[in-house]
């Protein structure tokens, strides 16, 4: 696990709720279970600093960097699929834009990774299809400078067959069953009465495994999902687990917050 993934992760997932801002110091802290270093840490935090995720604050603890906004937002779109922390419904309808060619190889690459990210599939070099549209979407494109049309769209046909040309669901349910294999060998590696760091360390990787999903599932509606979908099987799994280790995991980031 990277440092940078690593503090997406412990904002996302402790410090969001939790006023999201940390002193370095206790960053440090919170990343050594993690066996994640003290220059790692410090080099993700500037790096996310001029990405504009994070932004430096004095705390009475000493320098600190809390959330901006527009990370604000990634990490909620983040919450809302990996916890169902909303209603992700379905009305039949599909959320379509069209994008303006970007001639920039590296803001290309950006924009596909960005859109991916959010939940939508290219149709074409400059049409991008989801289930649904993105609060993150006005945001992304205006700092790209890409300008778009949306559309909200009935589709003429069957749906099933949009969603197998769209995503590749063989190889992202082939995915959902290996990271259950591996985190079942994860939670199985921690001991009863583990301490609170090691939780936290454990939690902190089932964790991330499970954020990954959202560079490759787009939370299709079950009725496009083929049946006895893998992924089904692995939520319920990383739902469970991950509910169970936060009390330990929890008081080992409020303790090394204080």
């Amino acid at each position: 696990m990277h440092a940078r993934a690593a503090l997406f992760d412990l904002y996302g997932d402790h410090l969001r709720s939790r006023g999201g801002q940390a002193s370095v110091a206790a960053l440090v802290r919170l990343m050594k279970p993690l066996e994640i270093a003290a220059p790692a840490v410090r080099t993700a935090v500037s790096r996310m600093v001029r990405q504009g995720w994070l932004r430096p604050v004095r705390l009475s603890q000493g320098p600190g960097y809390g959330l901006t906004p527009k990370c604000v937002r990634r990490l909620d779109e983040a919450a809302l699929r990996i916890y169902r922390a909303g209603t992700l419904s379905w009305h039949g309808r599909w959320h379509l834009i069209v994008v303006e060619p970007v001639r920039e190889r590296a803001r290309r690459e950006r924009l596909r990774a960005d859109l991916t990210f959010l939940g939508y599939a290219a149709l074409s070099e400059t049409t991008w299809i989801g289930p649904r549209s993105s609060i993150e979407l006005d945001n992304l494109l205006d700092g790209e400078g890409v300008r778009a049309d949306r559309f909200d769209a009935a589709l003429e046909g069957d749906p099933r067959e949009l969603v197998s040309r769209a995503w590749d669901l063989d190889a992202i349910g082939e995915a959902y069953e290996h990271w259950r294999t591996e985190a079942v060998t994860l939670i199985s590696t921690l001991p009863e009465g583990a301490p609170d760091d090691q939780v936290f360390a454990t939690r902190s990787r089932l964790v991330h495994g499970w954020r990954n999903f959202l560079f490759r599932d787009p939370g299709l509606p079950p009725e496009l999902l083929p049946p006895g979908w893998p992924g089904e099987k692995a939520r319920a799994y990383f739902e469970q687990e991950a509910a169970r280790l936060l009390p330990a995991a929890a008081a080992f980031v409020d303790r090394e917050l204080s």
